[in-house]
């Protein structure tokens, strides 16, 4: 008996084709949602905003504040560091801590992307929360 590429009546073989349509299908979908997201995937800095009306620190607690003068000096507290330092000394305070919460202040003449370059390595030493201290604003009469 020839094969002849079609089935005979007493061919009982089973014809075995991949159907790639669902395939297709699904490939596409994962390739818009992939699409959809990836840009929301961008790593940031997380930054709690302050809002307008807050309650004030408790002085009684043992806060570490960060401080950027407008000469671009960086303190902790009140002491006075470096950029390229500021990293391993925040993770040698935060060794024993639990809490790794930090509060920020910056000169409002301080230019953003400083800010931001020390932002980032409060990031890079290990601290969850960091809070914006702002001063309020003035009540227009």
């Amino acid at each position: 008996m020839r094969y002849s590429g079609r089935r005979q009546k007493n061919d009982n073989r089973l014809l075995s084709e991949i159907n790639v349509t669902p395939l297709v299908d699904v490939m596409l979908v994962l390739l818009i949602i992939f699409m959809v997201t990836a840009p929301m995937l961008q790593m940031g800095i997380d930054v709690n905003l302050p809002r307008v009306k807050s309650k004030s620190i408790d002085v009684a607690e043992e806060k570490i504040v960060l401080t950027i003068s407008k000469n671009r000096e960086i303190f902790i507290n009140k002491y006075k560091t470096s950029i390229t330092e500021i990293g391993e000394k925040l993770k040698s305070i935060f060794s024993g801590r639990i809490d790794r919460e930090i509060f920020m202040r910056a000169d409002k003449n301080v230019p953003y992307g400083f800010v931001v370059e020390v932002m980032s390595e409060v990031r890079k030493a290990g601290v969850d929360k960091l809070g914006m201290i702002t001063e309020p604003p003035e009540e227009s009469r």
